[in-house]
């Protein structure tokens, strides 16, 4: 991505993190009118930071960058106002194109929500059930996401119990055999 944007678009002045604390650090140094994010971070989520980001940034664009689908997560992202969602499967062309709409701030391109609701069993999942499934599917148990995300244990209890009826699964493995099935990678 910093190569693309830098050859071919022509920005140099391009900063990359690895991880949600340095990405929040960096933000605070510096002015930025765009952020392109990944979903997944060394230390956690985009969704774990982007309610922060965007207290505390509200004008600032962002366009998730990622190989996590985006008919799981494009609805998430949305209810934190961001409307771009670009594969990292994208040919080069597409991502020029995507890129450039995006830097100009034209409106991201429509889709078919119904559509994409009704194909995969993921994409009905809330912002934290997503944040909590990430944790559940990496194998981490109730007593360590809770304190990760700073919940109760019987939250993480209930949005497992949710994220169990929602994907029609009943037990982790089965959830794991779904996720592996529709390619979601935690």
């Amino acid at each position: 991505m910093k190569l693309l944007l830098q050859a071919n678009l022509g920005y140099t002045d391009v900063r990359e993190t690895t991880n949600c604390n340095s990405l929040m650090s960096e933000l605070m140094k510096r002015h930025c009118s765009h952020l392109i994010l990944d979903i997944i971070f060394s230390d956690g989520t985009a969704l774990e930071v982007i309610g922060n980001i965007k207290k505390l940034y509200p004008s600032l664009n962002i366009m998730i960058f990622s190989m996590q689908l985006a008919e799981v997560y494009a609805e998430a992202f949305r209810q934190y106002d961001v409307h771009y969602f670009l594969s990292k499967s994208t040919s080069e062309d597409s991502t020029l194109i995507m890129l450039k709409r995006f830097l100009h701030n034209d409106p991201p391109p429509a889709i078919e929500h119904n559509a994409i609701k009704q194909k995969n069993p993921f994409s009905s999942l809330s912002p934290r059930e997503l944040e909590v499934i990430h944790y559940v599917l990496n194998g981490h148990p109730t007593k360590s996401i809770a304190k990760t995300l700073n919940l109760g244990m019987s939250t993480v209890s209930t949005l497992k119990k949710r994220i169990y009826e929602k994907t029609e699964t009943e037990n982790l493995k089965q959830l794991m055999e779904l996720a592996s099935l529709y390619d979601i990678n935690f």
